[in-house]
């Protein structure tokens, strides 16, 4: 039985038909994509800052958070940085484009700040000594897991 395979028009053919697309992924990646909402977040003759002013802000929000931390107001400076990440999930959710606060589909990133903000600030609030928030069971946990 022999199985005749079509490649395609050749450099010869006048006239003939497109060969067409293959499904398959290339062997060698030539270009990504852009993540959805990955343009500028402001015009093109914006000054540079001010394109960027999602990733900015939640960058300055951080380092006021670290900076807290780092001068003895540890809970104070984890709440800062989990609301930074809580706000770059609502951001990420809102607006159209947010420059380079888009690194992954706009639902892994709303879920990967929004998961690391709401623990980072969980943390904050059962932080010891004298937590703000008690949750009953994480007592017993502790005691079993730390003897």
């Amino acid at each position: 039985m022999r199985v005749e395979h079509n490649t395609g028009p050749t450099a010869g053919d006048e006239g003939a038909a497109e060969a067409p697309k293959s499904r398959r992924f290339p062997s060698v990646t030539r270009d990504t994509a852009r993540p959805e909402g990955g343009g500028r977040a402001a015009p093109g003759d914006a000054p540079a800052p001010a394109r960027q002013w999602p990733m900015l802000s939640v960058l300055a929000a951080t380092a006021a958070g670290l900076l807290t931390t780092a001068v003895g107001y540890a809970r104070v400076g984890c709440l800062i940085i989990g609301v930074a990440l809580i706000a770059a999930a609502v951001m990420r959710r809102v607006l159209p484009s947010v420059g380079m606060l888009a690194v992954r589909s706009r639902f892994t990133d709303l879920l990967t700040y929004g998961v690391l903000g709401v623990a980072i600030t969980l943390l904050a609030l059962v932080m010891e000594p004298g937590p703000w928030v008690h949750i009953p069971f994480l007592e017993t946990a502790v005691r079993f897991t730390v003897r």
